[in-house]
């Protein structure tokens, strides 16, 4: 979808009302962004949804949140409008949350405390390629969007532990169901971070998705 020359709409859902209303306030003073709808939960989130004549491009859903929270929401949004860019908007940064929200549909995953620059650049990026992993060296991106099978190529060990790793498995239940000490589960670990260009397990995983090495 072009938006050069139109303002990237936006949706956002999160139970804190104060944090709800100045997140908008801060995107709205962003060039071509605009919040066109503020819910408390999942559930405001599709009764919001259901009467707009004006679809988001872009919704950022809170982890954590009463009646619906953000998985189940994420899991229904994803289902219903599949067009829709979903993000996940949290305090949390452990990869079992990472995972399951990426696994619900997210194609991103932001922390609460992220600096308001990264945040603008990240609707950007979300909204023209679809995702934004903060691990992504930039001027390993093209790279990365060719499929260069040749770097990317991983062994029959390295692809079953990528599957393991976007699971919410920890890396000793990793070694255990691979019957491998966790030493060379670090090694995969740190050969795939490589070869994937990330540094940490949530970039891996979302590589890993983009770049369709692993279906979830």
């Amino acid at each position: 979808m072009e938006t050069h020359n139109q303002n990237i709409f936006i949706a956002l859902a999160d139970d804190q009302q104060l944090f709800l209303r100045s997140l908008a306030t801060l995107i709205d003073g962003f060039s071509g962004k605009k919040v066109i709808m503020e819910a408390l939960n999942g559930k405001d989130l599709f009764n919001q949804l259901e009467v707009t004549l004006q679809f988001p491009h872009i919704i950022l859903i809170d982890v954590n949140m009463p009646v619906m929270n953000g998985e189940e929401t994420a899991l229904l949004l994803s289902k219903k409008y599949p067009d829709v860019k979903l993000v996940a908007l949290s305090m949390k940064d452990d990869d079992r949350t990472i995972i399951k929200m990426i696994k619900a549909g997210c194609c991103s995953y932001l922390l609460k405390d992220i600096h308001p620059n990264e945040l603008d650049k990240a609707l950007t990026e979300i909204n023209s390629n679809g995702y934004y992993n903060s691990d992504t060296v930039n001027k390993n991106l093209r790279r990365l969007l060719c499929h260069d099978e040749k770097e990317l190529k991983l062994t029959t060990n390295e692809q079953l532990f990528l599957h393991h790793a976007c699971s919410d498995m920890t890396y000793k239940e990793i070694a255990s169901k691979m019957c491998l000490s966790e030493k060379t589960i670090d090694g995969y670990r740190e050969a795939i971070f490589v070869k994937l260009n990330v540094k940490s397990r949530v970039g891996m995983a979302l590589e890993a998705v983009r770049l369709q090495l692993i279906s979830l």
